[in-house]
């Protein structure tokens, strides 16, 4: 296996290429899908609170063996705990169930703009950071014009912005908006859940060409994209399949071939999704 790079992030820290994603697993499941997952190299870790399984992530990190500080840790913050105290108050609850003292990547999950409460947050995950009980903050599914808000209002930008993306959904626009802002993209549903995208002919054709799974092409395409991605498995087998995308390259005119044109979303709009 391939040792699995890092990108640094703008704050400093380091952040690895390729994750494992755990929703909708349940406390069990993650407990056995990460302790895997730790055990063939994963070792960046994403929950949040509205996955329910925060407290299954943390008894299978601290039964791994893994040294904690070689594991990046992320959870993220529910929509009806928006607002400065809710805030803290929900960061404790997280720490708690997962049995951290430090978080490593905070995240606003969604940034309900109805609710109007996100900058709040935003300044309670600060305080988190300057405090030293979380290593890194970021954001979920927020749009260009969300993060300029947190900006102006605060003066410091999410240091990640974890969104749908896939060849299906390329997200151009904004990963040129996060490179000139220096924030890093993630990716969720990198694989694009519950569609054609894996047996798309472009997709196929790609893989056949360098003799690879679908999956694995695509999980290269965000790779060298600079995003990270976080597929979802509980099987051992396909993690390591997973993980195993760092050891080939794709040409740039494969790279367009698997940006599948017209761009089509598969989960929530953030300018109207709410999660609470």
């Amino acid at each position: 296996m391939i040792g699995i790079p890092a990108h640094t992030l703008n704050d400093g820290t380091p952040l690895p290429a390729i994750g494992l994603g755990t929703w909708p697993m349940d406390d069990t499941e993650a407990e056995r899908a990460v302790r895997d997952a730790l055990g063939v190299g994963y070792r960046l870790i994403d929950t949040a609170v509205n996955y329910r399984n925060e407290t299954g992530v943390g008894r299978a990190i601290a039964g791994s063996g893994v040294p904690r500080e070689e594991i990046v840790v992320t959870t993220k913050l529910p929509g009806r705990h928006h607002g400065y105290e809710e805030t803290l108050a929900s960061f404790e609850e997280s720490r708690r169930r997962l049995g951290l003292d430090r978080v490593d990547l905070y995240l606003i999950h969604w940034p309900l703009p109805r609710v109007g409460k996100y900058v709040e947050s935003w300044k309670a995950m600060i305080k988190l950071r300057e405090d030293g009980l979380v290593r890194s903050i970021g954001v979920s599914n927020f749009t260009r014009e969300h993060i300029e808000r947190l900006e102006k209002e605060t003066g410091v930008l999410p240091a990640v912005n974890q969104v749908e993306m896939h060849p299906l959904f390329p997200q151009r626009e904004l990963r040129a908006f996060h490179a000139d802002k220096g924030i890093r993209t993630e990716s969720w549903s990198p694989l694009g859940r519950g569609s054609r995208l894996l047996a798309d002919p472009a997709v196929l054709g790609v893989a056949g060409a360098l003799g690879v799974t679908p999956a694995q092409a695509v999980l290269r395409w965000h790779t060298q994209l600079g995003a990270v991605p976080v597929p979802k498995s509980s099987d051992p087998a396909r993690q390591r399949e997973n993980l195993d995308v760092l050891g080939f390259e794709l040409a740039p005119a494969q790279l367009e071939t698997l940006a599948l044109d017209p761009p089509q979303r598969l989960g929530g709009d953030p300018e109207t999704h709410e999660e609470f």
